[in-house]
């Protein structure tokens, strides 16, 4: 890998010293850099243990941050093109941390949970409880039934519900079995005495087997476990844990709660993992939700639901009664799935916040077109799988002349989950100068994770191919282990697609909206083609318009109170209908909510200047009241109540006339007809 520091100093504009044998034997430069008390990058990752603690013992030693420009750049047939794309990489490594965000706590004793049968849950007990506190949910003796000697609690019976999270688990379950493990002392006398063999080494009655002898009954005289007469109860108990053994488990969401794990009695990791659960646990509050934006409900109809299809965690519910949905941290795992399909930025992704990946992306792709490079493509990976699949492709570049390895002009960026980046940065991606952007996926993923992100993709891709940029901008690259390498490999070399001739210079905004609008602004200053409208996929598009039947609508109005975008307007002069097709963001509340059933969805952009402007989709006559002549309503509403009341016996006569006037002369009415009945009259 040729490597020219003075090359990449100019571009950085700083002085860069190369060290071509940094693992360890300069291990004393990088003490002395540390002394300098400036911010010291090492950019490989090859020794990133050993220089992480030779900077914890050096007193007052400057913040240490590692880069990997040799699987990702060096180590590549592309190798000596790859100058742009290293500078890029050690520009983004100077970029400040996340800010800091609320955390939220878990707080665990060790109290675990472990429900199957009973043999094989005594042997896992025995792995972990010299760490752990541990109960035994038994769901039967098992093959080789319990030991004799009784080392944990045992339940048992019917388990109704487990909830909760990491210290926080809730078993209830019901109990009915005659047997009572709590007095039974596992004398096995009531094993031998059942004639039926009902009794197993589980201690307990099959009521399919018992032909009600009783014989058990009177061998446990002294202990007293066995009631017959004794009622089903109702128990509930918390736990910190809980293991799992059983083929179908607790919890069936793709991402499980924490602190609950499954185990098949083979792979020991999953132990390892529960004997370090004990203690306080501090993770990031991911998301950041404004009620005021959000599009899920408005007077008990459902409009948007996207963030809770979505997500794999059962984090999300609905509170239809408070116009919102409610996100549980405890169960949310950061995938950020939720704020990608979210249409009006209710949810926003916060560790890192959107703006400071915009940064990142910004640097990127900046200070690799400074450098000379062209035709930039953006590849998003997990900080996982993701990274370790670039890794063997690198290596396997240097040993395997059939493999290209990463593309010189392949910026590769680690995410905290690849579905947490929606169309808004992608788009913002392409304005910043990328010809593609690609996002790879390894099989970590729900499955729902993969439409949610192929949907925006292709709302994003009809977008620039509306725009005029030629050639295919987005895709979802699929790879899980080393075998898939060849064939990723052959996807990273795909031919680049038309980008802007002109780099955008705005920042990535808290609003998602705001973003989108402005990536859309610059897009449409560069497109080659600038048509008036742009039709969209109807699967996660947050753009659009509404059409209406006219002929059905009464101009009820009711739309508008139910809009959380104010896209509906009316018009305070005159009964008119208008539409801000900018700020509409397709959640359907509108459609839901009109009870003519008159409006219906257009998934579309439109690029000509009429979209931030009102227009009128509807408007009527006014209803002039029959007494003073005020309107107070549209000609088809009232006659449309005319003639769905006209045949009721309450509206007979006087009373259908009044339906006619305005508010304040159909009380004067009522109090000056003479035929009316009055209290004072009784």
């Amino acid at each position: 890998m040729p490597l020219e520091p003075k090359a990449l100093g100019a571009v950085l504009n700083e002085k860069l010293t190369l060290h071509s044998t940094l693992c360890r034997r300069e291990v004393g430069a990088f003490e002395q850099a540390l002394g300098q008390g400036d911010e010291v990058v090492v950019a490989c990752t090859q020794e990133a243990r050993l220089f992480g603690e030779i900077a914890a013992q050096t007193p007052g030693g400057a913040p240490i941050r590692f880069v990997n420009i040799r699987e990702t750049g060096g180590w590549s047939k592309d190798a000596a093109k790859a100058m742009p794309k290293i500078a890029a990489l050690l520009a983004a490594a100077h970029l400040p941390e996340p800010e800091p965000v609320p955390t939220v706590t878990y707080k665990s004793s060790g109290r675990l949970l472990i429900i199957g049968a009973l043999d094989a849950a005594e042997r896992a007990a025995d792995l972990v409880a010299d760490t752990l506190d541990v109960t035994i949910f038994s769901l039967g003796a098992g093959s080789d039934g319990g030991a004799q000697e009784r080392r944990y609690p045992v339940l048992t019976g019917q388990i109704q519900t487990l909830t909760g999270w990491l210290g926080a688990f809730e078993l209830q379950w019901q109990r009915s079995n005659p047997i009572d493990l709590d007095l039974c002392t596992r004398c096995n006398a009531c094993v031998a005495a059942c004639p039926e063999g009902a009794i197993g080494f589980d201690y307990q009655i099959d009521s399919a087997l018992c032909k009600s002898h009783r014989t058990c009954v009177k061998v446990c005289g002294v202990a007293g476990a066995i009631d017959f007469s004794r009622e089903p109860e109702g128990l509930s108990e918390k736990f910190d844990l809980v293991l799992d053994l059983r083929a179908t488990p607790a919890f069936t969401q793709h991402a499980l709660p924490q602190g609950y794990f499954r185990w098949d009695g083979q792979d020991h990791r999953t132990l390892l993992q529960l004997r370090g659960l004990v203690g306080e646990f501090e993770k990031p509050k991911f998301f950041l939700y404004k009620q005021k934006l959000c599009a899920h409900s408005r007077n008990e109809k459902t409009g948007c639901s996207a963030c809770i299809d979505v997500c794999s965690a059962s984090a999300i519910s609905s509170e239809r009664h408070r116009q919102q949905i409610k996100v549980n941290p405890n169960l949310c795992v950061g995938c950020g799935a939720c704020t990608t399909v979210c249409p009006s930025g209710a949810l926003s992704f916060a560790y890192p916040r959107a703006s400071e990946q915009g940064s990142k992306i910004k640097t990127l792709l900046s200070t690799y077109a400074r450098a000379g490079g062209k035709q930039a493509a953006l590849l998003f990976h997990s900080q996982e799988a993701g990274v370790r699949l670039l890794g063997d492709l690198g290596r396997a570049a240097r040993i395997d002349p059939a493999t290209r390895g990463v593309p010189a002009r392949v910026l590769s960026i680690a995410l905290w989950h690849t579905a947490s980046l929606g169309l808004e940065v992608w788009l913002s991606a392409v304005a910043y100068g990328a010809t593609n952007v690609w996002v790879l996926m390894t099989g970590e993923e729900a499955p729902q994770y993969q439409e949610a992100v192929r949907a925006q993709m292709d709302v994003a891709q009809a977008i620039l191919n509306g725009l005029g940029f030629q050639g295919e901008h987005f895709r979802i690259l699929q790879a899980r282990d080393a075998r898939d390498l060849a064939a990723l490999d052959a996807e990273l070399q795909a031919a680049p697609a038309q980008g802007v001739a002109q780099a955008a210079g705005f920042a990535v905004q808290a609003d998602k909206r705001a973003t989108l609008e402005l990536a859309l602004d610059h897009l449409l200053a560069q497109a080659p083609l600038t048509p008036e409208v742009i039709a969209l996929p109807a699967a996660g598009s947050p753009l659009g318009a509404l059409a209406i039947n006219k002929d059905a609508c009464t101009l009820c109005l009711s739309c508008i109170n139910a809009c959380p975008a104010s896209a509906l307007q009316d018009n305070q002069q005159s009964p008119q209908l208008k539409f801000i097709e900018k700020n509409c963001v397709q959640c359907g509340l509108c459609v839901t909510t009109c009870p003519e059933k008159a409006l219906s969805l257009i998934p579309q952009l439109r690029l000509t200047p009429q979209r931030k402007e009102a227009v009128v989709l509807n408007e009527m006559q006014p209803y002039g009241c029959v007494r003073c002549g005020k309107p107070f309503g549209t000609l088809k509403a009232i006659e449309a109540m005319l003639g769905k009341l006209a045949g009721h016996a309450m509206f007979q006569g006087a009373a259908l006339e009044r339906l006619k006037m305005c508010g304040d002369c159909r009380v004067i009415d009522i109090y000056s007809d003479t035929n009316e009945s009055r209290i004072t009259d009784l």
